[in-house]
Parts: C-alpha cells; structure tokens; sequence
C-alpha cells in the first residue's frame, strides 16, 4: 500500500515541469522530531541548521530528500519559527500562472515581492510558486528550474511524513497554508476542513483522485503549540 501511495505521489508531482526529473520512491517516514532538533542544533551535524539553510538559499540543486526533511521540520525548533508571521509586505501579489500576459516590468515587480516575501520566510511556498511562474515568463528558465526542484523537495518531505489517510498517518506541516499548497499541486481542490482534538486537521477535497480518498489528515501539532505559546488565553 505504501509503495503503491509512494507512486501515486511521485506521479501527480510530475505533473510540475522540473519534476519530471525527479524519479525515484520516497520513504513514508514519520518524522522522529526529538531527533531533527538534536541534528539541527548538533555543529557537528550535516543537518545543523545554520549550514542547512545556507545550502539551501544557494542556486544549486545538490540537496536530497533527507537534508529537506531536517531544513523542514526543523525550521519548528529554531528562534525565528512563527507559523503567523505577518506578511512581508501588504496588498496581493499577481500570480504570473493565472496572469500570463503579464508584461516583462510587471514580472520584474512579481520576482521583487515575491523575493522580498521569501527573504521573510523561506517557506513561504504560495510565493514561491509565484517567483517560478514570473521567472518563466521572463525566460530565466535556469532559476525557475531551481526553485521549481526546493519547491518540490520541500513538498515531498511533507509527503513523505505520512499518508495522509487517517489521524495516525497525517501529513506533518509547519505552517497553515502548505496544507492547501500541497492539496492544489496534487490536483486536489479543498472545500471543507475540521478540527479533531488534539491537533489534527482535516481537509476534505471533492476532486477526484486515484487513492478514493474523501479528505486528508494534517498534523498541526507545533502550529498549535505557537498559537497557544502567543495567546494562552486561547487554550
């Protein structure tokens, strides 16, 4: 069944341009989180998180799956983690994938934004998907290419934390929205989502897919642990 799922994952992440170089199964792993942040504090670590994320801010596409699940879920236990962090700037971005006649000066002011944002927060996957869509209008087809492999290594580690299935199997998540960024780019459309005591999210979908699957299983364990950390009136 896992092996079968794995393939099914794979495959709907094909169906994003530099994907399709990317061919082999992944692990569900559910993610030893005591031992992420051990390796992301150790200096010792190829997982320490300071060099962990240079890596990953660099133009290169040399970092695997394993260094995406430690920059990940890692990113939970370092002093910046802020899964409400407000946005970097205000007013909407265009989104070059639904505007493709956007000119080459608008594309320009999309690929600053979107920049300015992921600066801000390097997860910000919603303008990351819009910085790869105004890098291909503007032919810089490398770049994208880039951005397109951490953007889907970055999905593929939250994929890889389970199977999303049931509460036992949820798909890990360090902010609110990768829940729907993950659902849209496997061609899922979200309609409804509920709340299940003790930190799990579940989002029902009603695309059809080939795993039969009505709605899917988050864990929104360190989201809601932030939350309370913030406003503990709220608990």
């Amino acid at each position: 069944m896992i092996r079968l799922y794995t393939l099914l994952i794979i495959s709907l992440f094909a169906a994003s341009a530099f994907a399709q170089s990317i061919k082999q199964q992944f692990t569900i792993e559910k993610p030893d989180l005591e031992a992420i942040k051990a390796a992301t504090y150790d200096r010792s670590s190829p997982y320490y998180y300071p060099r962990l994320m240079k890596e990953f801010q660099r133009n290169d596409t040399l970092m695997k799956l394993d260094k995406f699940r430690h920059l990940y879920f890692g990113y939970m236990f370092q002093e910046d983690y802020n899964p409400y962090r407000p946005k970097a700037f205000k007013g909407p971005v265009p989104d070059p994938a639904e505007n493709p006649a956007l000119t080459r000066a608008e594309c320009d002011s999309v690929i600053a934004l979107c920049e300015r944002a992921i600066d801000d927060n390097p997860f910000d996957l919603q303008n990351m998907m819009r910085l790869i869509s105004a890098l291909r209008l503007k032919g810089k087809i490398n770049l994208a290419n880039i951005w397109q492999y951490k953007l889907d290594y970055i999905l593929m580690a939250i994929a890889s934390s389970g199977t999303g299935f049931d509460e036992e199997n949820a798909w890990y998540v360090v902010e609110p929205q990768h829940e729907y960024v993950l659902l849209s780019v496997l061609g899922l459309r979200a309609v409804n989502h509920l709340f299940y005591a003790p930190y799990y999210e579940y989002i029902q979908v009603n695309t059809p897919n080939d795993t039969g699957a009505e709605g899917y299983y988050f864990n929104i364990k360190a989201i809601l642990e932030e939350y309370y950390r913030k406003y503990p009136e709220e608990q």
